[in-house]
């Protein structure tokens, strides 16, 4: 049985230092540019905040992977290679690359540091994550949140590298690394811009009946009635009117949150090696409730006893949890 990783999210330096105290593991995080897919005006880090950053992890214990896990547009690669060489220079830990030219850039350049697969590449197939090793080197594939438990233990035989897969946050039911819903309405997207439904983008606006729209790039995404909080607009999770349908309804994604935690032993049994924790948009507090819930619990599976799980429901999306298609899915 292996030793499972706890991964948490660093949005911010001081998200950072949070997680590192609340017993993280690992912390993941990105500079403020469009090399990371959570590009953010407030998000991120500075060349100098990342170097004081991985000085504190590591005084903690923890390691810094960086996100360099977006896709360059042709021609326009200086940007992420600059990244590459100021991570390396200040120690980080690992790369998450999504990109093959820029997994082969690291490889190629910076041949001492680990290379972990994004989420963003998409590589769900034993076949697609042994191309990945064999051609860059790649130690560990963040597995994308559509394969069952037995998909998860089949993969993990067959393939010659670490796995890490998420344990609480986005459910994420879209393709990772191929959605570009967000490019119809803003021209931007996660995979290449580093932003999903970018801030400058979103307006929100109150009618005369007290029920508020949520809208993005001028187009209605969800509609809220006077008692609903109303949500962040990301077109996976919004509400569309239908012939079909008398009245909205989600026509991609519910929001609701993926959490994991009760399947913990299940997933090391399967040979996982990391547990990922989404949110680098999340507040401080986020960070240290749902950090420390999981250090206990990745303890004392550790330890071989069961684990006395937190409730987390109401850090969730929309006080919603789902297990997603980690215990069953009914479409292929």
């Amino acid at each position: 049985m292996t030793q499972a990783e706890l991964v948490c999210p660093a949005g911010t330096p001081a998200a950072l230092r949070t997680a590192v105290d609340a017993g993280a593991d690992a912390v993941y995080c990105g500079f403020r540019n469009a090399t990371n897919a959570r590009n953010f005006p407030g998000l991120n880090f500075t060349p100098e905040e990342l170097a004081e950053a991985v000085a504190y992890a590591h005084r903690g214990g923890a390691k810094v992977l960086l996100a360099l896990n977006t896709y360059p547009p042709a021609g326009k690669t200086a940007l992420w290679r600059e990244a590459a060489e100021t991570g390396a220079r200040l120690g980080v830990d690992a790369f998450i690359v999504a990109d093959m030219g820029v997994a082969d850039h690291v490889a190629r350049t910076h041949p001492g540091t680990r290379l972990h697969l994004s989420v963003q590449a998409a590589a769900s197939s034993p076949e697609a994550i042994r191309y990945y090793c064999e051609s860059f080197g790649v130690r560990r594939v963040v597995l994308p949140r559509i394969l069952t438990i037995p998909e998860i233990r089949a993969i993990r035989k067959e393939i010659p590298c670490e796995i890490e897969t998420f344990v609480f946050g986005n459910h994420g039911l879209m393709v990772e690394g191929r959605c570009s819903l967000t490019n119809y309405v803003t021209g931007q997207s996660t995979n290449m811009d580093g932003v999903c439904s970018p801030a400058s983008d979103v307006e929100y606006v109150r009618s005369a009946d007290g029920s508020m729209s949520s809208c993005l790039g001028g187009v209605t995404i969800d509609r809220f009635a006077p008692d609903e909080k109303a949500g962040y607009p990301t077109i996976c999770k919004g509400r569309y009117l239908a012939p079909h349908r008398a009245e909205g309804y989600y026509a991609f994604e519910e929001p609701v949150s993926l959490n994991l935690a009760r399947m913990l032993p299940e997933l090391v049994a399967a040979g996982v090696h990391a547990f990922k924790i989404e949110g680098r948009q999340r507040s401080k507090s986020y960070v240290r409730s749902v950090v420390s819930a999981f250090r206990r619990a990745v303890d004392d599976i550790r330890a071989g006893v069961a684990p006395d799980l937190a409730d987390l429901v109401a850090l969730t999306e929309g006080q919603k949890e789902t297990q997603g298609a980690f215990r069953t899915k009914k479409w292929r």
